[in-house]
């Protein structure tokens, strides 16, 4: 311990905003085949572009995709898995793997042979730039073919169109469009297709709006019968109950996982008759459906399920059909994601508060976890990483309120009295924080300043009840909750209620602005957050344009509420001081909103100060940028709460912007608010949305995501 006292935000940290911005190469929806493993990996350090990584039999890792490539599909603007191993045979006829991807750049899939030094189109150039995407693929019966969801924009603007399509992969399609098969249609939203074992059926699932997938969907399943799909019908599922990914165990025999007993459950069901449950618990076992392919079971040659499940994080386990018993496989890893198996073992990726992510492999035999490939390979002492320490709260009239708390954590400084706490609202807002590693809950700790990380009424990982808390209650419910844990961190001494900031990505964004209505919190910070609700329902990405009728209400009709529920409107509100970060590419949450925000912030004379970074889409990618928005978010609360940090301080202003909204030439502020000009992070519109990335999945959901909270880390 040091003999003399540092004060809470001053603590001397060796971790660095650029170590946080670079530390970790994300990695994503690994495959396996045999001994041979396939993921997706993020280099923040090249602008945000996302390669494929391969790993052989003799544990020789390889990057497949060298720049300017990038693997990632924008299909619901927030993507999901895309990538595939794919058999090829040599002229020995023996079966050598390449694989299947989409493309970050013109969506358009390729196929990559081994050893072969450039990959080949499957699919045609489309009319439209980044018109037809591509994403969840699946390898067709005969092999020769992927079957995925494509999404079609078109040339007129308006509602794209989705569908099951079937892609050769001799490569025909690129040259002639008649080549890829429509399977189905109709729908405003597809996902998992899977074709049964023998090639007879495919299974999918499908939604429309309103709905979002957690609100309700329907397993579907058709034959196959040459070339086309017939004789459609739903399993399960309907418009308040959300089925997600099926599986074939075998050819007449499907498992899928369902919220019909208000958790995600695991179901068995055949081609005709009623599902049946295979093991009830209040618990769940799927992760929250947000980005194409996220998986959270597997099926096995043996007939035993590896299966994620868990409240909040999700932890692995083996069910046996036959004995009904499931076995929890031991490790110290507590947070698991995005499963996938051969049939014989399965990888995943994995974490816990000490440990960064990383890609492991699961014997189902043995119940033994093998660490294949780490996302950092120098991880900062562990006495810097502040250990969470889960609670529930109880908030307004008596509702539970589940929030981990990462208290300061410096083995250098002795700690005086309550610590400034920031209180962070996760994006989503049906998403989730969990207990995995995060830089970024070690920068601020280390410095002294805790976190209190909030699943407020709305999050995922708590049932489907607690799910709808935020039904109707979206900007209210979310910020009691989040006011009502910073009250108790400041009743039990732990807090200082002068110190208080609260802050959120995307959906958090606009929690933390309402939130900063009330008087519990100094400042807030808004991570490219929505600010006007009927300007957001209007000008978003189709996947969540109808979202608000389910948060807010339905329109027309309920305009009022999306007036006074908007922080554009509610300025006059607002006295505290405010950061406002945001990218100019964002497609989700348009630019226009920030401005908006900081036009009237600025009108009503209230501090604030608003960076934007060109290139940058929702969720920050670039290396560069997400260093200066984390130094700017650390200099902002240096500026409030009145402590000299490493950084320097973030200058405010109380004047309107200046700048048209959505200008995409406009400079990007320094983090020191100088407005020098942005590097190009990345080109505008290739950052793929995680989380979540996870995590929380990653660039995170305005309304609905998939993994944990981003923020500048993260995309």
């Amino acid at each position: 311990m040091s003999e003399l006292p540092h004060p809470h935000g001053s603590w001397p940290s060796p971790i660095s905003a650029g170590d946080v911005a670079r530390g970790i190469r994300r990695m994503a929806f690994p495959s396996v085949e045999g001994d041979e493993v396939w993921w997706e990996e993020d280099r923040p350090e090249e602008g945000g572009r996302t390669t494929l990584m391969h790993r052989d039999d003799a544990g020789t890792v390889t990057e497949l995709l060298p720049a300017p490539w990038s693997v990632g599909t924008r299909v619901h603007e927030y993507g999901g898995r895309s990538h595939l191993p794919v058999p090829r045979r040599d002229d020995k006829a023996l079966v050598r793997m390449g694989v299947a991807f989409a493309n970050g750049h013109d969506q358009r899939l390729y196929l990559l042979d081994r050893g072969a030094g450039t990959p080949v189109p499957l699919t045609p150039e489309p009319e439209v730039e980044r018109g037809l995407r591509y994403a969840d693929p699946a390898l067709g019966a005969d092999g020769k073919s992927l079957v995925c969801v494509r999404e079609e924009h078109p040339a007129a603007g308006g509602a794209p169109r989705r569908s099951i399509v079937s892609v050769p992969l001799s490569g025909r399609g690129s040259r002639e469009p008649s080549a890829i098969v429509e399977l189905t249609s109709g729908a405003d939203f597809y996902a998992s297709p899977t074709p049964s074992p023998d090639g007879t059926h495919l299974a999918y699932v499908r939604w429309n709006h309103p709905r979002m997938p957690w609100d309700g969907t329907e397993l579907r399943v058709g034959t196959l019968t040459g070339g086309a799909l017939r004789d459609e019908y739903t399993i399960k599922g309907g418009v308040d109950e959300s089925v997600l990914s099926p599986a074939w165990a075998d050819a007449g025999t499907l498992y899928m996982a369902s919220d019909w007993p208000g958790f995600w459950n695991l179901y068995q069901a055949g081609l005709t008759g009623q599902a049946l449950a295979l093991y009830p618990a209040e618990e769940e076992f799927h992760a929250p459906p947000a980005r194409l392919g996220h998986r959270s079971f597997q099926v096995l040659d043996s007939g035993h399920v590896v299966v994620l499940h868990g409240e909040g994080d999700l932890t692995p386990s083996v069910y046996d059909p036959d004995t009904l018993d499931l076995e929890p496989v031991r490790t110290e890893l507590t947070t698991w994601s995005q499963l996938h198996s051969d049939g014989r073992t399965a990888v995943a990726v994995a974490s816990s508060p000490t440990t960064p992510p990383c890609l492991v492999r699961l014997d189902p035999e043995t119940s033994t976890v093998e660490t294949l490939q780490r996302s950092m390979q120098d991880p900062p002492d562990r006495a810097l990483l502040s250990i969470p320490r889960e609670q529930t709260m109880t908030g307004r009239y008596g509702a539970p309120v589940h929030v981990r708390i990462h208290p300061p954590a410096n083995p250098a400084v002795d700690p005086q009295g309550p610590a400034p706490f920031v209180v962070w609202a996760h994006g989503g807002p049906v998403s989730h924080s969990t207990s995995e590693f995060d830089l970024v809950k070690a920068y601020f700790p280390s410095r002294g300043i805790g976190v209190a990380d909030v699943n407020y009424g709305g999050s995922t990982g708590y049932g489907r009840s607690y799910r709808k808390r935020l039904h109707k209650q979206w900007g209210v419910v979310d910020v009691e909750d989040c006011a009502a844990v910073a009250r108790a961190l400041v009743d039990g001494g732990e807090a200082d209620p002068e110190r208080l900031a609260v802050r959120g990505p995307s959906a958090g964004g606009y929690t933390a602005l309402l939130a900063l209505t009330g008087d519990t919190f100094a400042c807030g910070v808004s991570l490219f957050g929505v600010t006007d609700l009927l300007g957001f329902a209007e000008g978003t990405h189709d996947f969540e344009s109808r979202f608000l009728d389910t948060l807010v209400g339905p329109l027309p009709g309920f305009e009022e509420s999306y007036r006074e529920r908007s922080p554009v409107n509610r300025t006059g509100d607002i006295e505290a001081p405010v950061l406002l970060l945001q990218g100019l590419e964002d497609k989700v949450v348009t630019p226009d909103q920030a401005t908006a925000m900081a036009r009237g912030l600025g009108e009503q004379g209230v501090q604030h100060a608003l960076l934007e970074f060109g290139g940058e889409g929702h969720g920050f990618a670039g290396a560069d940028v997400r260093t200066r928005a984390l130094e700017a978010e650390l200099g902002f609360y240096a500026t409030v709460f009145g402590f000299e940090a490493d950084v320097p301080a973030l200058e405010l202003t109380t004047s309107p912007p200046e700048t048209p909204a959505g200008d995409a030439d406009v400079p990007a502020p320094d983090a020191d608010g100088t407005g020098a000009a942005a590097p190009a992070d990345g080109s505008p519109g290739e950052t793929e949305a995680p989380a979540d990335r996870g995590d929380a999945d990653a660039g995170e959901p305005a309304t609905g995501s998939p993994q944990p909270g981003t923020d500048p880390t993260r995309t």
